[in-house]
């Protein structure tokens, strides 16, 4: 008997063929994703800039002073995607485009069973 227990609303079917797609597990690794490459990203480009404009003035401090202004501006992309995070509808999960989502009052297991039954008759 397998461990993983099977729970039908977790998985979407299309032409008869049943696929699993966890919508949280990717919607997480996704805002994890971003949340790391906000934050590496203007650090790593500060460092960059840094180091290039230490070695054309023969300093050896602007590197440092870069480092730290590309955390701050890492920091600043954070809480901008933490702020807007709850902004962005979630299309299958709530009523904010009826033509996307469903009909309003279904749940998602409805909401599954008509997209099986629309993509059976095809």
């Amino acid at each position: 008997m397998a461990a993983y227990s099977y729970n039908y609303k977790d998985a979407i079917y299309v032409k008869g063929k049943q696929l699993k797609y966890q919508k949280e597990v990717f919607r997480g690794f996704s805002m994890v994703l971003q949340f790391g490459i906000n934050m590496i990203v203007p650090i790593v480009l500060c460092t960059f800039i840094g180091i290039f404009l230490d070695r054309l003035f023969s300093t050896s401090f602007i590197v440092i002073i870069m480092f730290f202004l590309g955390a701050l501006a890492g920091f600043r992309n954070i809480f901008i995607f933490a702020k807007n995070m709850n902004k962005r509808p979630t299309y299958l999960g709530s009523d904010a485009d009826e033509s996307v989502s469903g009909h309003a009052g279904e749940d998602f297991g409805e909401k599954m069973d008509r997209v099986y039954r629309d993509n059976m008759n095809e």
